[in-house]
C-alpha cells in the first residue's frame, strides 16, 4: 500500500538538506507535507547553496507554505526549477511567489499549475514578468486566472523578452 512521507519526515529531509553540500535535486512529489513541511523545506532553501531543482507537486501545501517558499526565494536561493503543481497555495501564496520573482535572479522554471488560483495569480505573475529577466518557463495550467489575469500576462509579455515557454491552457 502507498504511504507518504508526511510532515515529520519532510522536516527531517529539510534539516538534512540544510547541511548537505552536494544535493542538487529534491523530489518530494505526493508526500502530504503540508504547510509545516513546506516551511521546513523553505528554511533549508535559505541555507543550502546547491539545491537547484525542487519538486513539491501534490503535497497539500497551502497559503502559509507558499509564503514561506516565497520568502526563501527572496532571501537566498540557488533554485532554478520549482514545481508547486497541484497544491492549494491560494491568492496570497501566489502573490508571495510572484513578489519573490521581483528580486530572485536565478529561478528559470516555475510550475504553479492546478492550484485553482483566480485572477490574482495572473496579475501577480504579470507584475513579476515585467521586471524578472531570468524566468524562461512558466506553467499556470488549469487555474482560474480568466480574462483579467490573462490580459495582464499578455501585457507583461510585451516587455518581457526572456519567457520562452508558457502554459496557460484551462486558465
Amino acid at each position: 500500500s502507498f504511504k507518504s512521507l508526511g510532515v515529520a519526515s519532510a522536516v527531517v529531509v529539510a534539516k538534512c538538506s540544510e547541511v548537505n553540500g552536494v544535493l542538487t535535486s529534491l523530489n518530494l512529489f505526493w508526500n502530504e507535507i503540508g504547510d509545516e513541511g513546506a516551511k521546513a523545506i523553505a528554511e533549508a532553501i535559505k541555507v543550502n547553496g546547491m539545491l537547484t531543482d525542487l519538486n513539491l507537486r501534490s503535497n497539500d501545501i497551502g497559503v502559509e507554505g507558499a509564503k514561506a517558499i516565497g520568502e526563501a526565494l527572496c532571501v537566498k536561493s540557488a533554485l532554478t526549477s520549482l514545481n508547486l503543481e497541484y497544491n492549494q497555495i491560494g491568492d496570497q501564496g501566489a502573490k508571495a511567489i510572484g513578489d519573490a520573482l521581483h528580486v530572485n535572479s536565478v529561478l528559470t522554471s516555475l510550475n504553479l499549475s492546478e492550484n485553482w488560483v483566480g485572477p490574482e495569480l495572473g496579475i501577480c505573475m504579470a507584475e513579476a514578468l515585467k521586471v524578472n529577466s531570468v524566468l524562461t518557463a512558466l506553467d499556470l495550467f488549469d487555474n482560474k486566472i480568466g480574462v483579467e489575469g490573462g490580459t495582464a500576462i499578455a501585457a507583461a509579455l510585451r516587455v518581457n523578452s526572456v519567457l520562452t515557454s508558457r502554459h496557460l491552457e484551462y486558465s
